[in-house]
């Protein structure tokens, strides 16, 4: 009958549902590490910091801005988000989670900030790289949903 008609296009319909990436949300993601790569940068001259720890902090968090930045960039154009850029972007927020641990910060507030900051940076940009590097949508084709 023409139950299996309705079956198979419900299938192909979730397939691709299932494997198109809504740009939409992916760039509040990006938005997101942008936001707390500043932070990084702002938490040494709101608490009290070592001269290590300001340098670390304001470099990583220039570095964690500017990626995201550029991926909030391709998402704002209908691209997918670029998985190497979010994977650097990972590793950068794994770093300012452990930074605390390596780096004489100068006060309890800042290695928590830090380390809160990272921990965010860390879980969304793996997240993005993950939710991009799953997409099927090809590069130059639209990837909203």
């Amino acid at each position: 009958m023409s139950n299996t008609d309705t079956e198979t296009s419900r299938g192909a319909e979730s397939t691709r549902n299932r494997d198109s990436l809504n740009t939409d949300t992916m760039q509040w993601v990006s938005a997101i590490v942008a936001l707390a790569g500043l932070g990084l940068v702002a938490y040494p001259f709101m608490f009290e910091a070592t001269e290590t720890a300001t340098w670390n902090d304001t470099l990583v968090g220039t570095a964690i801005f500017l990626l995201a930045g550029y991926n909030f960039y391709r998402l704002s154009k209908d691209r997918l988000a670029s998985v190497g850029i979010a994977s650097l972007a990972t590793l950068l927020g794994l770093w300012a989670l452990v930074s605390p641990a390596v780096i004489e910060m100068g006060s309890n507030e800042l290695a928590m900030t830090t380390a809160a900051g990272g921990l965010i940076v860390a879980a969304l940009s793996a997240y993005n790289a993950y939710a991009n590097s799953r997409a099927d949508t090809p590069e130059r084709a639209p990837a909203r949903a």
